[in-house]
């Protein structure tokens, strides 16, 4: 990892999300969020006993399916001809230690799937895959978590993809950092799942997101899945995942039944200050 590379954290902080920058054992606050000009607060917390929150809330979470080989050959398939592209709404995420909360009453085959993340950092139309590399602010670490039974039966995923909780982000925002080789795993109560590297994605990134950026303008603090490796596997209440990606750090949620558990204390409505 590059000596420039940054780590940005959402954080909870008098009650209130916050930005900073990880530095050692402490987070110096910033205002008002990364995706604008900003300023030190002066104000250092310790990172020891402070809530993570998702990184970012996005507009939209775009993703696209099989582009590590091995995983396309896993579901039983090739890698498209044209990148699978699809969606996942902004209600989706959470952030590190909250709980995946799985709707038993509805899937009972809901797999994991550790990705390396993209966040945009500029107003994104119809670019080039050079333009589309300028405009990524950086990378987070993500868990596309799927409900396989469903999304078999459904043809645009709608449930597969979408149901609250199924898109943990974090814990920070990597800036500065080469994408292009990273290690992206995936362990389940500590065994390991998957093991993959960024180098065997089919489509490179600024390619997917010069694609994307053909349909839909995309918006500072968007978030772009990339693809997961071979290795998806099933979760079940009472476990823990982590997802670590070189660089950005260990994401890591607890698998809890959606009826026995609490409902989501963060809703998606704004980067806080």
């Amino acid at each position: 990892m590059s000596a420039e590379v940054a780590r940005f954290v959402r954080v909870l902080h008098d009650g209130q999300p916050r930005y900073g920058v990880l530095d050692g054992a402490e987070v110096a606050l910033i205002e008002p969020h990364p995706f604008a000009p900003h300023r030190p607060t002066g104000d250092r917390l310790p990172v020891q006993g402070l809530r993570l929150l998702a990184p970012v809330i996005p507009s939209k979470v775009l993703c696209v399916g099989k582009n590590y080989a091995a995983h396309a050959a896993e579901m039983g398939g090739e890698v498209p001809t044209e990148p699978l592209f699809f969606l996942k709404p902004s209600s989706s995420v959470i952030g590190p230690g909250e709980p995946i909360r799985l709707p038993l009453d509805m899937s009972n085959e809901i797999h994991h799937e550790a990705e390396l993340a993209v966040v945009i950092g500029a107003l994104l139309h119809r670019v080039s895959p050079e333009e589309a590399k300028a405009g990524i602010f950086g990378y987070t670490a993500a868990n596309d978590v799927s409900a396989r039974d469903l999304q078999r039966s459904e043809e645009q995923w709608f449930g597969a993809k979408g149901f609250d909780s199924f898109c943990p982000l974090g814990p920070a925002i990597a800036v500065g950092l080469d994408a292009t080789e990273l290690s992206v795993r995936c362990l389940v109560d500590g065994e390991v799942r998957q093991d993959g590297s960024t180098a065997d994605l089919v489509v490179d990134i600024p390619t997917l997101v010069s694609r994307m950026s053909q349909v839909m303008t995309l918006l500072p603090s968007d978030v772009i899945l990339t693809g997961t490796p071979a290795g998806v596997g099933p979760i079940n209440p009472g476990q823990i995942v982590r997802v670590e990606i070189d660089g950005i750090g260990v994401l890591e949620n607890p698998v809890v039944d959606r009826n026995a558990a609490a409902p989501p204390t963060e809703r998606p409505n704004g980067q806080g200050s």
